[in-house]
């Protein structure tokens, strides 16, 4: 059977483009489209994608303590690495044996303590007519803990979080044992001619987030000790637990000391008004030396943030993606910095070449 009598039709389908300037609208439309569905996947998994960044954040602390170690150890980086994740092993355990009973029977008396110190500034607020129609200050009170309980409802429970904690370490450790092959594969995802550059801004992004964690430990350290030896001393109950406190909320800046404050007056206050005058003073002391003394110190060696910067960085970042944002907020925003710096100076000398030439 011959097949030289088939019929072919002619003329383009209605699928095909010819015109070029109708292909380069084409891309330039799935291009913008590429973005949009890039920006829905990010809002859509931005509690994964937070709980990542979480995890670089706890491999660069671990790598800045294998660096750190590195200077008094010549062994291997395994080793290093080794060392650093059991002695922080050691000190978290160490930490919940020698004060789990006392910090558990601290956390309920907090808990109690404040409920009661909350319903009582209602009610004197009440008195003074600064909140007119609170006939039910008990239900006040609860709906304020219940708001508060919203605020943090993205934990779920006790089990999601230990989850999240999980996931984080473990993400924050493999990436710690061979940070060399993430990088690998991040260069891979950029174009061959940008790679240099691409490289040189991760490695000073990664230098300002080990930097920044550092300052930001031995602050949290600083306070933590200084806040639970000032209060033992002055008879403030659970001083063990608001210093604690005191030391984790240390890690977000401004936030954490008008929280950890506010706290540690609450319970000064439950105990007398001599009690609460020394709680005011120990947190006035703190912040003071914290602030002028030490910061200063530190902030010669690590990043420098602007604390209006930082502030604004905060609120945004709590009020997008909650208390999690709020943690990393400081990370993300020296991170962001350290990469416009690296484009600045990058433009600065590309201006340079060209008044040269």
């Amino acid at each position: 059977m011959s097949d030289a009598g088939v019929k072919v039709v002619e003329g383009a389908s209605p699928h095909e483009v010819r015109d070029p300037a109708t292909r380069r609208e084409f891309k330039r439309a799935a291009v913008w489209l590429g973005l949009a569905s890039a920006i829905g996947l990010v809002v859509l998994l931005i509690q994964p994608l937070l709980i990542i960044f979480a995890g670089m954040v706890f491999a660069a602390l671990l790598e800045g303590g294998v660096r750190l170690l590195g200077r008094v150890l010549p062994i291997g980086r395994g080793w290093r690495l080794l060392i650093v994740c059991l002695l922080t092993v050691i000190f978290l355990v160490a930490t919940f044996v020698l004060t789990g009973v006392q910090v558990t029977e601290q956390v309920n008396q907090l808990r109690n303590t404040l409920e009661t110190q909350a319903v009582q500034l209602t009610s004197w607020l009440t008195k003074q007519g600064l909140m007119p129609g609170a006939s039910d200050i008990s239900g006040i009170a609860r709906q304020a803990m219940s708001s508060v309980g919203r605020l943090t409802s993205w934990v779920g429970s006790a089990l999601g979080a230990l989850t999240t904690m999980f996931m984080i370490l473990v993400i924050g450790l493999f990436i710690a044992i061979d940070p060399r092959s993430y990088e690998r594969g991040l260069q891979w995802m950029i174009p061959e001619e940008k790679r240099p550059e691409f490289a040189i801004t991760m490695d000073r992004m990664g230098s300002t987030l080990r930097r920044l964690l550092f300052g930001r430990i031995i602050g949290m350290v600083a306070e933590g000790v200084l806040t639970w030896f000032a209060l033992m001393l002055g008879g403030v109950p659970m001083a063990l637990i608001l210093g604690i406190l005191t030391g984790i909320l240390a890690f977000i800046p401004n936030i954490g000391a008008f929280i950890s404050g506010a706290l540690m007056i609450a319970v000064g206050f439950s105990a007398g008004v001599d009690t609460g005058i020394w709680a005011i003073g120990t947190y006035v002391i703190v912040q003071t030396f914290d602030g002028y003394v030490l910061i200063p110190m530190v902030a010669k060696r690590t990043v420098d943030m602007p604390p209006a910067l930082t502030l604004g960085a905060q609120i945004l970042a709590s009020a997008l993606f909650g208390i999690l944002g709020l943690a990393l907020a400081d990370p993300m925003t020296a991170m962001i910095k350290a990469a416009m710096e690296r484009r600045s100076e990058t433009v600065e000398d590309e201006r340079a070449e060209e008044t040269h030439t």
